[in-house]
């Protein structure tokens, strides 16, 4: 019988560390072909779509949890940014290709995703993109 033998960067040990019993943890596994595959290293991911520019200016980076809270409507959301500039949003399976995408599937309405969206510092997606602009004013 095979064996099977998983690797894991330290900050998916960081992230599950952080995770609460409500979280959706997501994993993804790429199958190798024996001690030739381990040797190779697995090619970058480029970021693409909406938060492309502001994962390339360093802005915003893989791992980083985006959070909001609607007092009203007394709602909350959380995901991640993938390293393909996606959003895994808790309770869904599958990433999202745009804030407000992401922010969508929670609050069931089109809504804007960039102000909606929060980062740990509390600052917005929006300020982020008003801070790539004011960097770089081809933007």
């Amino acid at each position: 019988m095979p064996t099977v033998s998983l690797h894991f960067d330290p900050s998916v040990f960081a992230h599950l560390a952080r995770a609460t019993g409500d979280d959706t943890v997501h994993l993804t596994l790429s199958l190798g072909g024996g001690d030739e595959a381990l040797k190779t290293t697995p090619a970058a991911v480029a970021p693409h779509g909406p938060l492309a520019e502001l994962m390339q200016a360093g802005l915003l980076t893989a791992g980083t949890e985006l959070n909001f809270f609607q007092r009203r409507a007394n709602r909350r959301g959380r995901a991640v940014v993938t390293a393909e500039g996606r959003l895994i949003v808790d309770g869904h399976a599958s990433p999202f290709p745009s804030p407000s995408k992401a922010a969508e599937a929670i609050t069931g309405n089109v809504i804007n995703g960039w102000t909606l969206w929060h980062l740990p510092d509390g600052s917005t997606l929006d300020d982020l993109r008003r801070e790539l602009r004011r960097n770089d004013p081809q933007h």
